[in-house]
């Protein structure tokens, strides 16, 4: 299983660091996407890194802002948010794209193994 964690209350234009690690599995030779969904609305790309971490992926909304990364190592990936915004108020959570490690997907139908997300929320 993927636990994400990090997540919390913070006031515009605060950062909050998001880590994904993986308990009974290696998530190393998998390329690891964040999601997020907000309350009454559908879950929706983040950002995504291939396994080596020589890769990365942004939805436009996070573009200079957000920051993804990896520890293999660790068996850990990192998600920065800095400059957070009301509208990044969501459930962030991380996944494992089993298939295909060296190319990414914006799909959340590409991804095998889920977090049980992290509550982020960002007040004005």
């Amino acid at each position: 299983q993927l636990q994400a964690c990090g997540g919390g209350l913070v006031q515009a234009g605060g950062s909050l660091r998001l880590s994904c690690a993986a308990s009974t599995r290696t998530i190393t030779a998998y390329a690891v996407g964040w999601f997020r969904q907000a309350p009454g609305k559908e879950r929706e790309f983040v950002t995504a890194i291939t396994w080596t971490g020589g890769t990365t992926d942004y939805a436009d909304s996070v573009k200079g802002r957000f920051t993804i990364s990896r520890d293999n190592a660790r068996n850990t990936v990192y998600l920065q948010a800095n400059s957070l915004k009301p509208e990044d108020t969501a459930v962030y959570y991380c996944a494992a794209k089993t298939i295909g490690p060296f190319s990414l997907s914006k799909s959340a139908g590409s991804y095998a193994y889920w977090g049980q997300g992290t509550q982020v929320t960002v007040s004005s």
